[in-house]
């Protein structure tokens, strides 16, 4: 037994050993990860009295108590959601986001409007306090600019291709910008431009109206702009005053057949929202085009519209999708402070030197305090990565949602029909965004589809797009009255006044056209005589008439003062001469000559073969011999020895090629 006892003590102390590193091993993990807080402030900035605020704020409420009420997301931490109305006011809402910073929140969901997103982002990238927005859709609130701005729904740089899209797939070259004249607006109706212009297409002219406009504001707006010839009309402004253009359009007479009008997504934002839709303002808006965010029909998404209904703070029967993107953002914010959490992020805030107040002010922004860690929260923001009711939530480098989409609807009756899909994937199509991502890529021209539309004024014709305006003057056309040649252009009693076949081709150059040219033919001359071409040419650089059409030869001094067509037709001396078949003689090529030509081309023969023997004959011994000899020499041999010869004493004669 004495010889076990070490054994023991040393066992013993080795256990001790083991169990002292495991000790200081549990509390080096303690230490690694701090305990979470129990509560931390989300701030939450929008217009709650708005199209969007309606179906935002029981969004936003529902996600935060889902949260709260599921231990296994933030594993003890609580949300503490701190509401804050901007009251669609701009400077309101600078205060409103001062105030709500000023509460030491860890991050901000909002705001809706664009303007206001863009004086926050200073002030929340200078205190580190993430901001995500679910509304705020001008593009150039980019991600270089405001690093501290996330958006959590589509930037309208994608929603505005997907608008010129729609433009080329009907074939018009030009369309009219109505917008409200904000961040929001203007900088839309930009990238419009830039989008439009990468399909040979251009904006002809931008309507834009101050935020507020009173109804007779628009309507003075509007009253210009029905003077356009252009009648694709890209309607872009805020879901609360947009009604009101398409109100007094109608009275205006500008949604009758013929006129195209292609909404933005305030559109059916306005109509999802409403739980019954007016009969008077469907009527207001039959055969508009409208874009929607595309959410894909999910078993989340169904369950939560199924949920809708029993939801606290709802003030709207319906929802509209930024009800579904805001759920989403407070979701998105929960997932990534578990992240935060887990990787030892704290939640402190230190005083930023550079805030103090002088002077004596009361302004108090000595109170605004940096989120010490908000850049390691920032960088778990980005990062996420889950499936939310909109679809994946994932940022590209831009911080910009991957695979953004819309629905293209269209307005008929009392409902909207779906005419088909956009998305920067594989552009307009039929087929469901979800189900293309699953296929390579393909933007061609010839793969774009969608359902037929019915356009206003209940025709499925597509307007052309362009109309004469009634204030218009139509083209002043001349035309020469010709005495001879009337088969060219003459009077006639028709309804263009002229005839012929230069009237012709260019009545069928017109037809072309993907827009109406009116013109009016004008005869210039008495009918008596052919008139002067040269004077018509100068009344047209005068600007007495537009254009002149006709037989009008093209002329170097006439090209220096006004410009021509590509000739059609050639003009030339010709001779028209009847044909008679004779029969072929021996002698025909005696023709060409009369017989004094052929006397003259023989003693102009004689004459060079006497002139070579006098020259040749004390030298060259070919030129001697008998006379029979010297005589072949001189009119036989020389000639064929120096065919040449003959050639050159006929062209001094006649001046012929020979």
């Amino acid at each position: 037994m004495e010889g076990h006892i070490p054994i023991m003590k040393l066992l013993v102390i080795f256990i001790s050993c083991l169990w002292v590193p495991m000790e200081v091993i549990g509390k080096t993990r303690n230490a690694a990860a701090p305990a979470r807080p129990k509560v931390v402030n989300v701030g939450a900035l929008f217009t709650l009295n708005s199209a969007i605020g309606r179906s935002a704020k029981p969004a936003i409420i529902a996600a935060v108590d889902d949260i709260n009420s599921d231990s296994s997301i933030l594993r003890g931490t609580k949300l503490n959601l701190i509401l804050q109305d901007t009251n669609c006011s701009g400077f309101l809402g600078t205060v409103e986001a001062m105030q709500l910073i000023d509460r030491d929140v860890i991050a901000a969901i909002g705001p809706q409007s664009s303007g206001i997103a863009h004086v926050i982002s200073h002030v929340v990238s200078e205190l580190h306090v993430p901001l995500l927005s679910f509304g705020a859709t001008d593009p150039t609130l980019s991600a270089l600019q405001y690093p501290y701005f996330v958006r959590t729904t589509a930037s309208d740089y994608f929603q505005m291709y997907a608008v010129a899209n729609l433009v080329e797939y009907f074939g018009w070259r030009e369309v009219v910008a109505i917008f409200v004249d904000d961040h929001y607006g203007r900088n839309g109706i930009s990238i419009l431009g830039d989008a439009l212009a990468k399909n040979r297409a251009k904006i002809s002219y931008k309507a834009a109206f101050a935020p507020g406009a009173t109804a007779s504001d628009i309507e003075s707006l509007l009253v210009g702009v029905n003077l356009m010839e252009s009648r694709v009309f890209v309607i872009h402004v805020n879901p609360d005053s947009g009604l009101e253009v398409f109100s007094i359009a109608k009275r205006l007479g500008m949604m009758d057949s013929g006129c195209v009008w292609i909404a933005t997504d305030w559109l059916p934002c306005v109509l999802d929202s409403s739980d019954t839709v007016i009969p008077n303002t469907m009527d207001l808006i039959q055969g508009v085009i409208a874009l929607r965010h595309h959410t894909p029909d999910s078993d989340i998404k169904k369950k939560f519209t199924s949920r809708w209904r029993n939801l606290k703070d709802k003030e709207t029967p319906k929802f509209n999708s930024y009800a579904l993107y805001s759920y989403d953002s407070v979701w998105l914010l929960a997932r990534a402070l578990d992240a935060f959490f887990d990787d030892g992020g704290t939640v402190t805030f230190s005083n930023d030197p550079r805030l103090h107040d002088s002077n004596g002010t009361s302004l108090k922004l000595s109170a605004l305090r940096i989120f010490d860690e908000g850049p390691k929260l920032l960088q778990k923001l980005v990062a996420t990565n889950f499936t939310g009711l909109t679809g994946p939530i994932q940022f590209d480098s831009e911080k910009n949602l991957i695979r953004p989409a819309y629905d293209v609807l269209n307005i008929g009756g009392t409902s909207l029909r779906l005419l088909g899909y956009w998305s920067n994937y594989s552009g307009l199509s039929t087929v469901a965004p979800e189900i293309l991502y699953t296929k390579p890529p393909n933007t061609s021209t010839s793969n774009q589809h969608l359902y037929g539309v019915i356009w206003p004024g209940e025709t499925t014709t597509k307007p052309r797009g362009w109309v004469f305006p009634n204030n218009g003057k139509p083209l002043q056309i001349a035309v020469p009255y010709r005495v001879t040649y009337a088969e060219i252009v003459s009077k006639d009693k028709g309804p263009l006044g002229t005839k012929g076949y230069c009237i012709d081709i260019f009545e069928a150059a017109i037809g072309l056209l993907p827009y109406p040219v009116p013109h009016k033919y004008i005869l210039y001359g008495d009918g008596r005589r052919n008139p002067s071409y040269n004077n018509i040419v100068n009344d047209v650089v005068q600007s007495k008439y537009d254009a002149a059409v006709g037989d009008i030869t093209i002329t170097t001094n006439r090209t220096r003062i006004v410009d021509f067509t590509q000739p059609y037709m050639e003009s030339g001396l010709v001779v028209v001469a009847s044909v008679k078949e004779i029969k072929s003689s021996p002698w025909s090529f005696l023709k060409p000559f009369t017989w004094q030509m052929w006397c003259l081309t023989v003693v102009f023969f004689v004459f060079v073969g006497a002139v070579v023997w006098i020259l040749e004959h004390r030298t060259n011994h070919e030129f001697r011999g008998s006379p029979r000899q010297q005589l072949i020499t001189m009119f036989w041999r020389e000639h064929c020895k120096h065919p040449g010869t003959f050639g050159a004493h006929l062209v001094a004669v006649c001046g012929v090629n020979y």
